[in-house]
C-alpha cells in the first residue's frame, strides 16, 4: 500500500504500531476496537449502485474495495506496515513465496533484449530464474563478482537495465559495497533491487542507500514461525507502479489468513531478531576457537571479512551464517549434522527454532571464488546455521557434542 504519513517512532515501536488504521481494527461509527485487523475472507467486493462500480475501475489502490485479487483490509495492513517499515519506500506488494517476489520483481524491470547482472553469490533460485524463466523470455542474465567493483564497472559500462544485488551473500555471506555498486549501476541508467531477507525490513535500509526497492522472503523472519509462505517487495514510487501493474497481470495474491500470520509475526520482530543475533555472535565465536573448523562466514563477528561494511551500512543482524569444516570428507560433514539434536535440518531459516544444512557454494558460482580467499582451497565444505530462540549455551553444548561424536567415527 501506498505510503501514509506517520511519526518518526523507533523500529521498536513501528513494528507493534505500523498497519494498525482505525478503520481496519474497528467498526465506523462504533466506540472501541481490536488490536489488530479483521481477517478479511472475500473474493467478491460489493458495490453501493452502478455508479460506484464505474468509479471503482477509475482507480487502482490499496484502500479501495474492487475485487479479491485487489486485496482487504488484512492484506493492505500488511503492505502499510512494510512500506513504512522502509525508509524512502512509496509501496509494497505481496506473493506467495519470497521466490514469486523475486520473479514480480524482476519481470517488473526488464523485458525481452535486456541484460540483467546478477551477483554471483546470489539465492540459488534467484540465479536459476536468470538462466532459465528470463532466458526464455529473451533477457541476457550476467553474472559478476559483488566484491570487485572494477570488474563490476566494466560490466556495467557494456549496458545493463538491471542489476540484482543480494548482502549478506547466499550461503557465503559475503557484504558487498551496497553504495558503490548503485552509484556505479546509476551511471548507466540502470534499475537497482536487492534481496533483502538476511536482515529483513529493519536491518538494512536499502532504499536509503540508493536502492530502487527491496525483495523480502516473509516466510523467514517477519513470518517467523515457520508456518507461512509469502514474500514481498517494496519500492520507490517510480518502481512500485510497475510491480503493481505486473503482479495484477500475473494474478498474484495472497491469502487474507497468511496476510494475518505476517502480521502477528511482524508485532515481534525486532525482539527476535535481537535475541537471535546474539545467540549467532555467541556461536560463531565460539566456532572461530574450534580445530574443526576453517573459517566461520559471520559478517556479524568481529575481524570476519565484510564486518566493516557490515557495521557501516546495516542497522540490524540475523541468526544465520557459515562455516567451512577443516576437512573434504562429505561423510565426516554428514556424520557432524546428524549428530545433532537441537538443530533440525532444513532449507529455511528465521523460524524460532535452530537449523542446520550442508552447503557447497562452489556449485553456484559462475565467477567468485569459494572458498573464499585466505581459505585452505582443499576446504570446500560449508555447513549453514539458523540460531533461532534456544539457550545459546545449549546449542554450544550440542555443537560441542557433534564434532566430538564426528571426530570419534
Amino acid at each position: 500500500m501506498a505510503k501514509s504519513d506517520g511519526k518518526d517512532l523507533k523500529t521498536g515501536t513501528k513494528v507493534v504500531t505500523v498497519g494498525r488504521r482505525p478503520e481496519w481494527t474497528g467498526i465506523p461509527g462504533q466506540p472501541g476496537a481490536v488490536v489488530n485487523p479483521a481477517v478479511w475472507r472475500a473474493s467478491t467486493h460489493l458495490y453501493e449502485d452502478s455508479a460506484a462500480l464505474a468509479e471503482g475501475l477509475r482507480t487502482n489502490e490499496d484502500g479501495r474495495f474492487f475485487y479479491g485479487r485487489r486485496g482487504s483490509p488484512t492484506q493492505w495492513a500488511l503492505c502499510e506496515a512494510l512500506t513504512q517499515l522502509e525508509p524512502g519506500a512509496h509501496g509494497t506488494v505481496l506473493y506467495p513465496s519470497g521466490v514469486a517476489a523475486i520473479a514480480g520483481a524482476l519481470l517488473s524491470v526488464v523485458k525481452p533484449g535486456d541484460t540483467l547482472l546478477v551477483t554471483d553469490n546470489a539465492y540459488d533460485p534467484t540465479r536459476n530464474m536468470g538462466m532459465g524463466l528470463l532466458k526464455t523470455f529473451g533477457v541476457e542474465t550476467k553474472f559478476f563478482d559483488p566484491l570487485d567493483l572494477n570488474a563490476f564497472r566494466a560490466l556495467v559500462a557494456e549496458g545493463a537495465q538491471a542489476v540484482f544485488l543480494e548482502a549478506p551473500g547466499s550461503l557465503s555471506f559475503e557484504v558487498c559495497d551496497i553504495p558503490a555498486l548503485v552509484a556505479l549501476a546509476r551511471e548507466a541508467g540502470a534499475w537497482v533491487l536487492i534481496d533483502n531477507t538476511w536482515p529483513g525490513p529493519t536491518g538494512l535500509r536499502a532504499i536509503e542507500l540508493g536502492c530502487d526497492g527491496t525483495v523480502n522472503a516473509l516466510t523467514k523472519h517477519v513470518g517467523g514461525h515457520s508456518d507461512l509462505m509469502m514474500g514481498a517487495a517494496t519500492g520507490t514510487e517510480r518502481l512500485y507502479r510497475r510491480l503493481r501493474r505486473t503482479a495484477q497481470q500475473l494474478g498474484q495474491v495472497v491469502s487474507p489468513d497468511d496476510a494475518a500470520l505476517a502480521l502477528r509475526g511482524l508485532r515481534t520482530l525486532e525482539v527476535r531478531l535481537q535475541r537471535e543475533s546474539e545467540s549467532a555472535l555467541a556461536i560463531a565465536q565460539w566456532l572461530s576457537e574450534r580445530p574443526e573448523v576453517e573459517a566461520v562466514l559471520c559478517p556479524m563477528l568481529d575481524g570476519a571479512p565484510g564486518h566493516d561494511l557490515w557495521k557501516r551500512d546495516f542497522v540490524g543482524g540475523c541468526g544465520l551464517f557459515g562455516f567451512v569444516l577443516k576437512t573434504d570428507d562429505p561423510d565426516a560433514r554428514a556424520r557432524f549434522i546428524d549428530a545433532l539434536e537441537l538443530f533440525g535440518i532444513g532449507y529455511s531459516w528465521g523460524g524460532f527454532e535452530s537449523l542446520a544444512l550442508p552447503t557447497n557454494p562452489a556449485k553456484d558460482r559462475s565467477v567468485a571464488s569459494w572458498p573464499p580467499v585466505g581459505v585452505d582451497p582443499t576446504c570446500t565444505l560449508g555447513v549453514r546455521l539458523s540460531i533461532g530462540l534456544e539457550d545459546p549455551a545449549d546449542l554450544i553444548a550440542d555443537l560441542k557434542q557433534a564434532f566430538e561424536k564426528m571426530e570419534r567415527a
